[in-house]
């Protein structure tokens, strides 16, 4: 057997040990992270899901990103980015702190949508009419929010 055979089977036997390991263990090994959403049971349908403490000021971007969250964002995400129960999750909660949604996942999720995979709320739709740069001043408002409620 020559080397590039040899290569080309090593990578189909990787390839799928690890598709196998993505779809039929990953759930069980807390891939990423071991995050769990918080319990809402006892939060009535539509209700904020976190409270909210709101920075003293927001940055300039912020601002405009509060407009844009408001407009765009808030009839699902709730006012302050504190969630709606049984419609959309919070984006103060450490599930979106940076070091697990960079701002261009904020940006990927306004695009394209997103699978439900962290809450049990649904898929989220893309959201249209807003630009890139919309979208980063949306997630400097967030940050600014998750700052406030000591999410870094």
């Amino acid at each position: 057997m020559d080397k590039l055979t040899a290569l080309i089977g090593a990578v189909f036997v990787i390839g799928g040990g690890f598709a196998v390991w993505q779809f039929v263990g990953a759930e069980d090994l807390a891939v990423g992270h071991s995050m769990t959403p918080p319990d809402t049971s006892e939060i009535a349908e539509g209700d904020p899901i976190v409270q909210v403490q709101l920075p003293d000021a927001l940055s300039q971007q912020a601002a405009l990103g509060k407009n844009i969250f408001e407009a765009k964002c808030s009839e699902c995400h709730g006012e302050n980015a504190a969630g709606r129960n049984g419609v959309a999750p919070p984006l103060v909660h450490k599930i979106y702190e940076p070091s697990h949604h960079s701002d261009m996942a904020f940006v990927l999720a306004a695009q394209n949508g997103v699978r439900a995979h962290h809450w049990n709320f649904g898929n989220m739709p893309k959201i249209e009419g807003l630009t890139q740069g919309d979208v980063k001043m949306v997630a400097a408002y967030v940050r600014e929010l998750q700052r406030a409620n000591g999410i870094n």
